[in-house]
């Protein structure tokens, strides 16, 4: 007995797995609607952005307190950008695999867990348990950086802009609110910075419950579906213009909060220049539709990059606490145009699978560790 069309698709599915979702729908399709998939993706992304903030500019800080000599000071954020870069391939497939819910969920399960560690360590003295929280912590990192990725699942060309635009500026909200939230938690909290630790840790929290409410939506690879073949000769340029504003990002992330300690800038003043820092990262997502829309994601990762080499020569001639933050802020604004310019340029270009993805964000976070260790020529450690 022949079967018919729709019963043959149907015995070519594998068997049913938990937290996947399985139809004749068409591939990256939203389940539970667009726009509440968007709110809860932008929402976890600012929850995300704001653990990440508070333990950004916790890094170098607990790093010079903890370490047994300097030179190790720089270590918590490699430890970090580490687990960070080796996250991503298992996000890419884990994403299209057990969809949103799951994977964001596992993710911030291990921001969690990395905040409580480093609250740990800072109240222990312990600078081992340090570095393991840090490495969780960048786990979560890893997989955060996918929810620009997911904002344009199934999306016109247009409509990607939009969506990436919106997730990504809702990450300023972590730089409003960073400060204010690591001075409050410092002051509930005793010891140095564990109060900052456990507010990271909280943010993670938010950020797991939106995951757990997230809209789910169907693999990119639905079985049946006809998939673009991907064209990794097109990954390697803007691989190369994001990994390049990712290096200059870390190194001066690093090097500013170590030079600002060095000329006498207090922690407050650290974490001011630092969130000012943040929310010039993510602020401009707002604006990149229409800006995409003019000049496109190559002009637009191409003018990053510019505003990046102009923060590298302000950083080097710094002479105060001024200087430095806005150092810090052109390099942020050239780090956001670089990074979505890249992402919208690569997905117009190469037209994705999960592998790609996976090491596209893998090249940039190994970019980041070259831009920490770089540091060591510009910081006084």
């Amino acid at each position: 007995m022949s079967l018919a069309p729709a019963d043959r698709h149907a015995s070519k599915l594998p068997p049913a797995r938990a937290g996947r979702l399985s139809c004749f729908c068409p591939a990256g399709t939203p389940v539970a609607g667009e726009a509440r998939g968007l709110a809860t993706l932008a929402g976890g992304f600012a929850a995300s952005v704001l653990s990440q903030t508070l333990v950004t500019g916790l890094m170098p800080l607990a790093g010079l307190l903890l370490a047994p000599r300097p030179g190790l000071a720089v270590a918590p954020l490699v430890a970090m950008l580490l687990g960070a870069a080796l996250a991503t391939f298992p996000a890419s497939f884990l994403l299209d695999t057990f969809g949103r819910r799951a994977s964001f969920a596992l993710g911030a399960s291990h921001g969690v867990a990395g905040g409580l560690m480093m609250a740990f360590a800072l109240s222990a003295n312990a600078f081992a348990a340090l570095l393991l929280g840090a490495f969780w912590m960048g786990v979560a990192q890893g997989f955060t950086l996918f929810y620009r990725h997911e904002a344009g699942v199934g999306a016109t060309p247009a409509q990607r802009v939009a969506a990436v635009g919106l997730v990504f500026g809702a990450g300023a909200l972590a730089g409003f609110a960073g400060p204010a939230l690591a001075g409050f938690a410092e002051s509930l909290a005793p010891g140095v910075y564990v109060g900052t630790a456990l507010a990271a840790a909280a943010a993670q929290v938010v950020a797991l419950s939106l995951a757990a409410f997230s809209s789910r939506r169907l693999p990119v690879e639905t079985p049946g579906a006809v998939a673009a073949r991907p064209l990794w000769g097109a990954m390697f340029a803007p691989t190369l213009v994001a990994a390049l504003a990712w290096f200059a990002m870390n190194l001066l992330m690093l090097a500013g909060p170590f030079s600002m300690v060095a000329c006498g800038v207090s922690a407050a003043g650290v974490m001011g220049a630092v969130a000012w820092h943040v929310v010039a990262m993510y602020a401009p997502g707002f604006l990149l539709a229409p800006l995409a829309g003019r000049v496109g994601g190559r002009s637009m990762a191409a003018l990053g990059l510019a505003l990046v080499t102009a923060a590298l020569a302000i950083f080097i001639g710094a002479q105060g606490a001024a200087g430095f933050t806005v150092a810090l802020v052109v390099l942020a604004l050239g780090w956001s145009l670089a990074t979505v310019g890249s992402t919208l340029w690569l997905h117009e270009a190469a037209q994705p699978g999960r592998l790609m993805l996976g090491a596209h964000d893998a090249a940039l976070f190994l970019a980041a560790i070259a831009g920490a260790l770089a540091a060591y020529r510009f910081a006084p450690l």
